[in-house]
């Protein structure tokens, strides 16, 4: 991990939270500090954290119920609970809630760190999340941008030729915007148009047979007249 890491302390003990951003921040962390589940949304929404050292009994939401309403969310942030409740079943039913390590209360700071860093280590090994796949709904059908597939409402592949994908992709680069058949055919297939010629408007009345629930009153590639085209996505 190249920048310093970011942790977030919480717990409602307020000298502990002090004494423990003391030490951490002076062995090269990011140190905040936050009482209760609340305000450690606040923390994280101002700037994500990479470790939360998570007290387990606290007024309110505990450790446990944090961990668990972060991983269900998809949080991938480091968790190390820190608690006086010791025993077998505390520590696994921490690591079951999404903890990645469990440290009892009174803990030694010299282990403290030495877990946390070792958290960090193993979350900056982690792969990075997938980015979410780019998809834009077309009336029945959605364009999935990164495959270049258009699937109907059951799943089921709807085929595209490749002239009729680049006009749905530029269409979903520009939604709401009047293009007129010249610049959809700069704009889809970097080439200009021929006097005359209507190939623009056949493979958009061909898209519509496939993606309109009417195509003979278009809603969601509508003619705007004497100007061209106007993509519409569902609210």
């Amino acid at each position: 991990m190249s920048r310093t890491p970011s942790v977030v302390v919480v717990d409602d003990e307020p000298k502990l939270c002090r004494m423990l951003q003391d030490y951490l921040s002076l062995h090269g962390l990011a140190v905040r500090v936050a009482g209760d589940g609340a305000e450690l949304d606040r923390r994280l929404a101002e700037a994500p954290a990479d470790l939360l050292v998570l007290d387990v009994n606290m007024p309110g939401e505990g450790g446990f119920a944090i961990a668990r309403r972060l991983r269900a969310a998809g949080s991938r942030v480091g968790i190390l609970m820190l608690t006086a409740a010791g025993d077998l079943a505390s520590r696994l039913e921490g690591l079951g809630g999404g903890a990645d390590d469990y440290v009892a209360k009174p803990v030694e700071l010299r282990e403290l760190l030495a877990r946390v860093r070792s958290v960090l280590r193993r979350v900056d090994a982690e792969p990075a999340a997938p980015p979410p796949r780019r998809r834009c709904r077309f009336g029945r059908c959605t364009l999935d941008l990164d495959s270049r597939l258009m699937l109907d409402e059951t799943g089921a592949e709807v085929p595209l030729t490749a002239m009729e994908y680049d006009l749905l992709a530029t269409f979903a680069a520009h939604p709401r915007e009047v293009l007129s058949r010249e610049r959809l055919a700069g704009l889809a297939h970097n080439r200009a148009l021929a006097a005359g010629e209507r190939s623009i408007d056949i493979r958009i009345n061909r898209l519509r047979q496939r993606i309109e629930p009417d195509p003979a009153e278009p809603v969601t590639i509508r003619t705007v007249r004497g100007e061209g085209y106007l993509f519409e996505p569902e609210a």
